[in-house]
């Protein structure tokens, strides 16, 4: 996990939004450019970022390119940044590794 492209995803706001509107549902580039006021090419770089982060995925559906949460992918990001800066997250992340261990050693 590259958590610096998760911070720069989530610095801008229009991503923010952009995840907002693909939290319930996946919507074409031209679906989210209808909700915000900036050009195509600058919504299509916010996508390409949230992409690069993990965040967001894209699968091709006849002509369009539909746009979707990475669910398990952000929450799996979330929980291991909380996991990280949390006082006692680092104890729990290595409880958690070398419980991970034991069962895969069983």
């Amino acid at each position: 996990m590259n958590i610096d492209r998760v911070f720069e995803a989530l610095a801008s706001t229009p991503r923010r939004q952009i995840l907002a509107y693909l939290s319930e549902t996946s919507m074409t580039a031209g679906e989210i450019a209808d909700r915000f006021d900036m050009s195509k090419p600058a919504l299509s770089k916010h996508l390409k970022i949230l992409e690069n982060a993990g965040l967001v995925v894209n699968e091709k559906k006849g002509q369009f390119v539909h746009y979707s949460i990475a669910d398990d992918n952000l929450t799996a990001k979330l929980h291991n940044l909380l996991a990280t800066f949390c006082p006692v997250g680092s104890k729990l992340k290595k409880e958690s590794k070398a419980k991970a261990k034991e069962i895969k050693n069983d």
